[in-house]
This record gives C-alpha cells, structure tokens and sequence, in this order.
C-alpha cells in the first residue's frame, strides 16, 4: 500500500505543478540539532529571531508534531532563464534577487501544496499540516534526508536535476510511508559557492554567519548597514544570487516556467534613478504581491541609495541628494553616503550647510563626519 500510495501522491503533486517529489520519515530524517545550536549560541542568526524561538520544534520535526509519520517534500524549480551574475555588470540599474522578480513564493507553493494535501486527506483519510519556510522546520537537511539532494557548502540545497533553484515545501501526515534512500553529497572539492561571496558570510563549508550576508543585510536587517559590506552589495538591491548561481550543477537546470511561477518580468534591472524616486505608495503598488514589499520602502530605498553611490555615475549624485530630506534617518544617512561617493567636494559643501545644520539624528551625523563635513557645517 505504501509504494502505491507514494506513487499516486507523487503523480498528485507533478499534475499540481511541483517539479519533484521525495518522502522521508520524523525517525529517520536528519536532525541538525547540533548544527543549529552553535549558529544560534554563536549569533549567527543576527536579528532574526525567530530562529531562537523556536529552537526545539526546529531542530526535530518530531517534536513540531508529534503524531506525523510521514514527511512529502516537494520542491518547485524556479531557474532563470538567464545567468543573475550578468547584471552584476550593470551598475546602474537594480539588481533584485531571482527569487523575489514574481509573486511571493509562499503563496503560490502553499496554494499548491493545500491541493496535495486536500488529496491526501481524501484519500486516506490521514490527517496533514503543510509547511513553507515560515514555519520552524528545517527544510534543506529534510530534503536530503529524502534524497531531494544535498546540503551544499552554500548551506542551501544542491540537486542533480535543478541545481541550486528548488523552492521546498513539506506535507507532515500521519500517513505511513517508506521514507526514500537520502541524499548524498556531491560537491567534492568544488568551492566555487564560498570563493565568490562578496562579503565572506561562510566560515566554513557548509556554515554561514548571517550578519555577513548580503541577503540578510539588504532583506533583514533593519538597521543602518556598515560601510564594511556597502561596497561588496554593489547593485544588490533586494538578496544576493551569487553563490546560488555560480553552482556548477545549475548546468542541469532547466529554466522554469515563467507563468506558472507568476514571473514579473518588470522587475529585471529596473533603474536605480527610477527606484530611488519612489515614494511609500508607488513602492508598494510596484513591488505588490512580491517577497519585496514586506521589506518597506525604508529599507529598499536604503539599498537602491547604497547601489547607487557604488554605481561611479556622477548623474545619480543628484537622485541621491533629493533624499536628504527623507523622513526617513535610514534613507538620508545613505543619501549622504551616495553622494559623498559620487558628488564633487563643491556639491558636498554646498548640500552640507543646506543640510547637514539641521540634522539631529545621530546615524546621519556620523555620514557627514565620514564625508569630511565637520562641526562647522552643523553651526
């Protein structure tokens, strides 16, 4: 019954558009316990805290319920059609990460996965809970666990069929089904993933620090973003493909299809003097029904002002300059970082005593001094 019942929810789940289909069980899949202990002792996880809370549940699907089985992962493969790398090489328009040019993935898979396990449900009678990356599961070590692939030195999951593009979702049953031979991994002694970070985030193969992370950085992170890692974001305007698209097994992917990831072909290398003008409601009826808009504005802008003071065009200076005004001290403290890089010493001068006087907050203040504005500005 349990093979015939296997083959059945994996017909169910191709008809409903997942792309693979692996099964695993609570008492046989990985536990990353350990694993997940040292990046949350060690703050690796940065301002995400959810991480810690949830603690327990996450480093055992056993615990997340009890009563399951079984566990159906399912992945959606979501592979440009175009290398993300190339438009690292155009500097003035932004770029946004792969993942996030189409409507919010939760969506659209937890939609699909409510059908599969509707199915299941009716058929068995076995009761499910369905998962996608919002709840404390930790998906990649499962995956492999289901032999969907392996856990790259990247930390995310590598696959022989759709490389490093597989969005992952899980279906927990009661239902009771032989779990697959796991995966095993085939990175060798490949490091490609780890070379081209552009902040160092990884400490190691298969280890990031959070905090380094341009994706956590320009996603996450609700703060003012050191100048450390302002230059390595380059046109990074929302994630960081790089160590995703540099993976050699993406050689086997097949580009997904377009409609049925609901792709937003507008939001390719938009230019930045476009984002930058953007106010509160332009930026969320642009960026509507995409992992993008739950960032803010706030936040976005901060990034489209970081990648335009790494941009080297002098045009720009003045899109940046019109934020100075911002309500916002997350914007006008990039504001004054983008045209400090961009603007000749007469344009700072000048922008400095119409603005630089009049600031109170304490984070812009530091951006003047660092851009060789002094107290005389501010008298």
């Amino acid at each position: 019954m349990s093979a015939g019942l296997k083959s059945k929810i994996t017909a169910t789940a191709l008809a409903a558009g997942f792309d693979t289909v692996r099964f695993t069980r609570p008492d046989t899949a990985m536990r990353p316990g350990q694993e997940l202990r040292a990046f949350i002792r060690n703050g690796f996880h940065g301002d995400m805290g959810w991480f810690a809370a949830n603690e327990e549940r996450r480093a055992d699907p056993a615990v997340l319920w009890p009563e399951a089985r079984s566990i159906v992962m399912l992945g959606f493969n979501y592979a440009p059609e175009i290398n993300p790398l190339l438009s690292l090489n155009l500097p003035d328009l932004g770029n946004i990460s792969v993942y996030a040019r189409r409507k919010d993935y939760h969506d659209v898979i937890k939609k699909k996965l409510k059908s599969v396990a509707r199915w299941l449900h009716g058929e068995t009678g076995d009761e499910v809970k369905v998962f996608v990356d919002t709840a404390p599961v930790m998906e990649k070590p499962l995956a492999m666990a289901a032999g969907m692939g392996w856990q790259g030195k990247h930390t995310c999951l590598v696959s022989r069929e759709f490389g490093s593009w597989l969005f992952l979702g899980e279906i927990f049953t009661t239902a009771d089904l032989q779990a697959d031979a796991p995966g095993r991994d085939l990175c060798g002694s490949c490091c490609d993933c780890l070379e081209i970070c552009p902040s160092r985030a990884f400490t190691a193969p298969g280890r990031i620090d959070a905090r380094r992370c341009l994706s956590y950085l320009n996603i996450e992170f609700k703060g003012h973003i050191a100048p450390e890692f302002r230059r390595a974001m380059g046109n990074r305007i929302f994630g960081c493909d790089d160590c995703l698209a540099v993976c050699p097994w993406n050689k086997f992917a097949k580009a997904a299809n377009a409609q049925s990831l609901a792709l937003r072909p507008e939001l390719e290398n938009i230019p930045l003097r476009e984002l930058a003008g953007l106010d509160d409601g332009a930026f969320r009826s642009l960026f509507a029904g995409t992992p993008v808009k739950r960032t803010g504005r706030e936040r976005f802008v901060r990034n489209v002002l970081i990648a335009i003071g790494n941009s080297g065009n002098r045009g720009l200076g003045q899109s940046a300059a019109r934020l100075l005004n911002d309500d916002s001290p997350l914007i006008r403290a990039m504001a004054v970082w983008a045209a400090a890089r961009l603007l000749g010493k007469a344009e700072i001068d000048s922008l400095a005593r119409s603005h630089a006087g009049r600031e109170n907050d304490r984070y812009v203040i530091n951006e003047w001094h660092m851009a060789g504005i002094g107290e005389g500005a501010r008298s």
